[in-house]
């Protein structure tokens, strides 16, 4: 098992190598970029499949929305690198709002970043492989299976490490950024020679230009903005000096995003772009950019290679925000604390298993369908920026220091504009799906705060500093040893030496579900002299059943010696050599093991509880 963990995975990194494991900027921008930059891919298509419902008259407005859309992201940037200044320690929204807005505000935000981590993964392996699809159209039936492969492959990538998960993606991020600069620089040479193109109505029905199309486009437009959050999450993972490189990762991923986003939808309009009922709206630019021919049909499908690959390793921008935000959120109690806990290879594992888990629940339940999922999508990522965009102005006014005044207003104008943003994709989404989102939100908060719950109560119990509880050392009565047996074997001596250790009463139970075998274990006692180190109880069960006649035993017995205390269990437990072959046994020492711990509350006092493990050779 340890080869083959190594072997996948890659053997553990000792804690002092976690300086070496953090990114370079170009390492940065490739491993927490992906989402924001991929995300032309499906914005891209989403203000495509809302403006083409009016037909020509509608797609005019592609460009008036994608300039809106460009001007909100200049905006949500420049106001999360003062974030990334102010709280370097990670957590983003979450640890802005709950300093500056409370508890409630700061688990509001980590319930709607952990939905849109959730998404992101979802909806970017998804729009990959409707990349792929769109060039290669035999492969849509199968969009949910290559989706759960490309999650898998990218959830083991993360799992080996974060310079490796960073080494893969440079690769696929680097190309698609310089793939789309020469598409659009060739878009531009040949709507220069060309001119413009006249807009043919695309064979979707044709209507009017209503505000609510145009705003439930604009909305859906926003999903571009994804994936922003995620490098005021995860400054920790920056070399030092870790504010710098990471407002500058901000500002380059930025900078992008804007060129990509407006290029592509500029050159959509400029050429006159329409898409069939199987291809995205970024297939089609790149067919009419590069035209027909071997060589062009060769550069198209780089195009959609690329596309594809740098949707796939989007999904790592939740890979590495998540955890670190989940990380943070459980030191604070409100998630389990086994996502505090580093792996092997120096990351999250408990949380990348957990995000894998989640992500592809939906990707199958929503059958690989980008455009179903997309709705949910943005109102997670609006609400965390309004609400960072909130705190960071209470921030500014409780410090009062230095150049207050304008960081203020800067994120106070971010507030206005994140704070309606979310308004309008709340409203226009919600019969869509954005409900679900509206309705989970609460259901996390309401479950972090039963989680905190749980810690706050558990470590009131536990604590030394009680003063109407003083802990005594004073030593117990020795206790009174029951041993169930299956047989009489090794392990069973074994255990029965151990019990003779600890006490002068020791009882053997046999629990007997098949007639008669009770007698042949009882002259098998006797015939090895056991009989007379300790008695053996047979325990009839006419329903086959071990656990209940053998707790049925216990209860009979304490109630018989009514000595104030608890009969000690003491289980046998052969341990074979090999994981697999634990598969060919019954496992019966271990549900006992269940059955007698969750039994506490009912009798109202402990039961100790012994393993005696006998290990097999191989």
């Amino acid at each position: 098992m340890k080869n083959l963990h190594d072997l996948v995975i890659g053997p553990p990194l000792p804690t002092q190598r976690i300086a070496e494991e953090r990114l370079g900027r170009v390492r940065a921008l490739a491993a927490l970029s992906p989402d924001a930059l991929a995300s032309i891919a499906y914005a891209n298509q989403e203000i495509y499949l809302g403006l083409a419902a009016a037909g020509a008259a509608g797609l005019a407005y592609a460009w008036p929305i994608a300039l809106a859309i460009a001007g909100l992201l200049g905006l949500v940037a420049l106001s999360y690198t003062q974030v990334i200044s102010a709280y370097p320690g990670g957590g983003g929204s979450y640890t802005v709002a709950r300093e500056n807005l409370g508890v409630n505000a700061g688990l509001i935000a980590a319930a709607a970043l952990t939905t849109n981590y959730v998404l992101n993964v979802a909806v970017s392996v998804t729009a990959g492989v409707e990349a792929a699809a769109s060039a290669f159209p035999a492969l849509w039936p199968y969009r949910t299976t290559i989706a759960l492969g490309l999650l898998a492959a990218i959830t083991l990538a993360n799992l080996r490490g974060l310079r490796e998960a960073g080494a893969v993606m440079s690769g696929p991020v680097l190309a698609f950024i310089a793939t789309y600069l020469i598409l659009i620089a060739a878009g531009l040479i040949r709507a220069g020679v060309e001119g413009a193109a006249p807009r043919p109505v695309p064979p979707i029905s044709a209507g009017l230009v209503a505000p609510a199309l145009l705003l439930r486009t604009f909305a859906a437009g926003c999903t571009s903005l994804t994936g922003i959050e995620s490098i005021s999450n995860g400054v920790p993972v920056f070399k030092p000096p870790e504010i710098r490189h990471a407002n500058q990762v901000m500002i380059a991923m930025a900078a992008l995003m804007g060129i990509l986003f407006l290029g592509t939808v500029g050159l959509t309009e400029a050429l006159g772009v329409t898409a069939g009922p199987e291809e995205t709206i970024l297939s089609a630019l790149a067919r009419r950019v590069f035209g027909r021919g071997p060589g062009p049909e060769a550069a198209y499908l780089f195009v959609q290679g690329v596309t594809l690959l740098v949707l796939v390793v989007a999904a790592n921008t939740s890979f590495v925000g998540f955890p670190r935000l989940a990380s943070v959120v459980a030191r604070d109690g409100y998630m389990p604390r086994q996502l505090t806990l580093l792996g092997d290879r120096l990351v999250f594992s408990n949380s990348i298993l957990l995000l894998a888990g989640v992500a592809g629940a939906l990707v199958a339940a929503f059958g690989g369908d980008t455009h179903a999922l997309i709705p949910l999508f943005a109102v997670g990522a609006f609400l965390a920026f309004t609400l960072s965009q909130a705190g960071m102005v209470v921030h500014w006014w409780r410090a009062r220091e230095g150049a207050w005044l304008p960081k203020a207003a800067l994120n106070g104008v971010g507030l206005l504009a994140t704070g309606a943003a979310l308004l309008v994709i709340g409203y226009t989404k919600f019969l869509e799906g954005a409900w679900v989102v509206i309705l989970l939100i609460p259901l996390l908060v309401v479950g972090f705060r039963r989680i905190n719950g749980h810690y706050r109560a558990t470590a009131a119990q536990l604590t030394l500093h009680n003063k109407a509880r003083i802990p005594t050392v004073r030593p117990l009565d020795r206790p009174r040893v029951v041993l169930p047996i299956s047989g009489v074997h090794r392990g069973v001596i074994a255990a029965l030496r151990y019990a003779r250790s600890i006490s002068d009463h020791v009882t053997v139970v046999y629990v007997e579900i098949e007639p008669g075998r009770g007698e042949h274990v009882r002259e098998e006692w006797k015939a090895w002299g056991l009989d007379e180190v300790a008695s053996l109880v047979v325990v009839p069960s006419p329903y086959r059943s071990i656990i209940g006649p053998f707790l049925d035993f216990l209860d009979a017995s304490d109630r018989a010696h009514n000595d104030g205390q608890l009969a000690t269990v003491l289980l046998p437990e052969f341990i074979p050599a090999r994981w697999w072959e634990s598969l060919l046994h019954n496992q019966t020492a271990w549900l006992l093991k269940l059955a007698l711990l969750y039994r506490r509350r009912r009798l109202g006092r402990t039961r100790a509880i012994i393993d005696v493990p006998y290990y097999l050779r191989k």
